[in-house]
């Protein structure tokens, strides 16, 4: 049940818990709680095989015999790895706004709390496969931004340098993040409109 004060707010009070809750989880399960396996591989694209690790078929990382285990497409595997990274960072998020909203005592019907959920969930799948943000990139003139911030964690198999234009330090990773929150801005919006709308309702009848 939602407070006594005037609707406005109400309506603000709780976006900004919202937004407060969400902006503050949100490293927690975008990173900590991310599977590494996930994080390697969610980027993954084509129509190669790749074993469940992210290990091309055939390739010269692919070390022991490995007969009899599953392969799949590097696009299908890049989708399950978003997918799978995606619901345990949802989960995360709806059991931390379920817990703060009660303890404040508000009662954000279910229905405004999935909205909410499920906008950052899709745009979350999106934006994690990296060919859509990447496209976005380029349309909104940042490619050169993207080609320019790249950063070398590792030497490939022959030694040589090899520039990574994903992950932490990156350009691409910082347009993930911006995008992430400000997406998050709008569903926080949009939960505490349907709650307000819900519970305006309730009055009236």
């Amino acid at each position: 049940m939602m407070t006594d004060r005037p609707a406005p707010a109400q309506a603000l009070a709780l976006t900004g818990a919202l937004l407060a809750t969400w902006d503050a989880l949100h490293p927690l399960f975008d990173q900590w709680f991310q599977d590494g396996r996930d994080a390697a591989n969610k980027g993954a694209c084509g129509h190669h095989l790749v074993y469940r690790d992210g290990t091309p078929v055939g390739g010269e990382a692919e070390g022991d015999d490995r007969t009899g285990e599953p392969t799949m497409t590097a696009t299908r595997l890049g989708w399950i790895s978003a997918a799978r990274h995606v619901a345990s960072y949802s989960a995360g998020q709806l059991t931390g706004t379920v817990l703060l909203t009660r303890v404040l005592g508000y009662r954000v019907p279910a229905s405004a709390l999935v909205a909410g959920a499920g906008i950052n969930a899709l745009t979350h799948l999106v934006i994690d496969k990296r060919q859509p943000l990447l496209w976005l990139a380029t349309r909104a003139g940042k490619g050169g931004y993207v080609d320019h911030c790249t950063v070398v964690r590792r030497l490939d198999e022959d030694g040589a340098v090899r520039a990574e234009e994903s992950g932490p330090g990156t350009a691409l990773f910082e347009l993930d993040q911006a995008l992430h929150r400000a997406i998050g801005a709008f569903a926080a919006v949009t939960t505490t409109w349907l709650t307000i709308r819900s519970m305006r309702k309730g009055r009236t009848r």
